[in-house]
């Protein structure tokens, strides 16, 4: 047979402070034919009896004593844990697991956690750095901090900014190689081919108004890792794709420079996804919340 436990804790609790089969009846809005029946099947699964019956009252045996005491602090013990797992709503408080890419993980989302952390010192905050593509149920992350296209449609998330990707090339390698005119003078270029994730290698896709070209480029030089592509471009090494946020110091100072200006790649904005939007735990709201102010500020 079925039961639900802290039902029927609640109900023998019950029971015992009206001391009456009536009186839990009218309590439950059951008949009291039904409170006698609850009584039994509970007395039956546990084997011993818990009441003394009387026409117009019940008394507990001493095993309903021990029934009693019991089931009242585990009742209080569930009270407490819900009150205490609801709280976390309101106030920020408990585990936070995130997972950022390497560079920006480094360079900004860590800073940003320690200042976050300051001003919320009951969150423990546990930060992950990778690259790889990540499924963040699976892996039990509470958010995930990407550029570009986000990598679940099932997923939630915010747009945290809008962040342009250009072409760009040191004036040195300019001058000795000079700048492309078309897409397709890239493939006589040499380019830096920044490897993420499983996208395809050197496929660079680059929009004018509403026409898209496809351009297949080569270089000598690769790397998983975006500063390091960065540097050999500072270098004079060749041409690289790079988003706004990584390269803003570099064309403002002049030691790179935007090539094939009226052709855009796609868009690499940044995004911060989580597995749901309901009941989202107070902790998850404030540091979005944090995040996004602080990139914005």
């Amino acid at each position: 047979m079925k039961y639900d436990t802290s039902s029927e804790l609640a109900f023998f609790v019950l029971l015992a402070k009206k001391a009456s089969l009536s009186a839990t009846a009218r309590e439950l809005n059951i008949t009291p034919p039904a409170v006698t029946k609850r009584l039994a099947q509970l007395e039956q699964r546990l084997g011993v009896r818990l009441v003394n019956r009387t026409t117009r009252m019940v008394s507990l045996t001493s095993e309903g004593e021990l029934y009693l005491a019991h089931a009242g602090r585990i009742l209080d013990e569930i009270r407490a844990m819900e009150e205490q797992v609801a709280s976390t709503r309101d106030a920020p408080k408990g585990l936070l697991r995130i997972n950022a890419t390497l560079g920006f993980g480094r360079t900004t989302v860590a800073p940003l956690i320690s200042a976050f952390a300051r001003r919320y010192p009951d969150v423990e905050v546990q930060l992950q750095l990778t690259d790889r593509p990540l499924n963040l149920v699976e892996e039990a992350f509470d958010l995930g901090i990407r550029f570009g296209e986000l990598p679940d449609s099932r997923l939630s998330a915010r747009k945290v900014m809008a962040n342009r990707r250009f072409l760009c090339a040191s004036p040195a390698y300019l001058k000795q190689f000079g700048e492309p005119k078309t897409p397709h003078d890239l493939a006589r270029h040499r380019c830096i081919i920044h490897r993420q994730n499983d996208d395809a290698h050197g496929i660079w896709r680059l929009t004018k108004g509403r026409k898209t070209e496809t351009v297949k480029v080569d270089g000598t030089l690769s790397s998983n890792d975006g500063d390091v592509v960065q540097n050999w471009a500072l270098d004079g090494h060749g041409i690289l794709m790079r988003s706004e946020w990584d390269v803003a110091r570099y064309l403002e100072s002049g030691r790179l420079q935007v090539v094939l200006k009226d052709y855009r790649p796609a868009p690499a904005d940044l995004f911060v996804y989580y597995p749901s939007r309901r009941n989202q735990p107070a902790k998850v709201r404030a540091f979005i919340d944090f995040l996004v102010d602080s990139l914005h500020a």
